[in-house]
């Protein structure tokens, strides 16, 4: 039986470790998709507490949060990062399959890096997938805008 206190600290791992798979759904798996428009790019969690645009950054992608709600702002600010929107949590994602991306996402209520992968259903869904320790999760992420 494990303590509640790491049962949420997992959970919360996990649910940064799964934003990382959200950057490389933004991409889409095409080069002409790369050039989309901006808004094409935001994405949303399960909970819609937060959202993310990725991005070019270099030969990778990356992902920074435009939005989020209060309770995710307060979570990133008690594990050390006070200013959650605006902060780049996806970095290096690439492409391992024709539908797939890897990457690493920063989880600021943990101030730890994890890796994370994402499997793209369709234009405006996608399957987010984090692993720690031997915990794994998935989650379901939707197109914004």
């Amino acid at each position: 039986m494990r303590k509640q206190g790491a049962t949420i600290s997992s959970e919360v791992e996990m649910k940064y470790a799964l934003q990382t798979a959200l950057a490389a759904v933004l991409l889409s798996s095409s080069p002409a998709a790369a050039q989309e428009a901006q808004q094409d790019n935001v994405w949303r969690n399960p909970q819609n507490s937060v959202h993310v645009r990725v991005g070019p950054c270099g030969k990778s992608r990356c992902g920074v949060v435009v939005w989020a709600n209060d309770k995710a702002k307060a979570d990133s600010a008690r594990g050390g990062t006070p200013n959650l929107v605006g902060m780049n949590l996806f970095h290096g994602f690439h492409q391992v399959k024709s539908n797939a991306w890897k990457g690493k996402v920063f989880v600021p209520d943990l101030n730890r890096t994890f890796t994370g992968t994402i499997t793209i259903e369709n234009r405006d869904r996608a399957v987010a997938r984090g692993c720690m320790l031997m915990i794994c999760k998935s989650q379901t992420w939707t197109r914004v805008r």
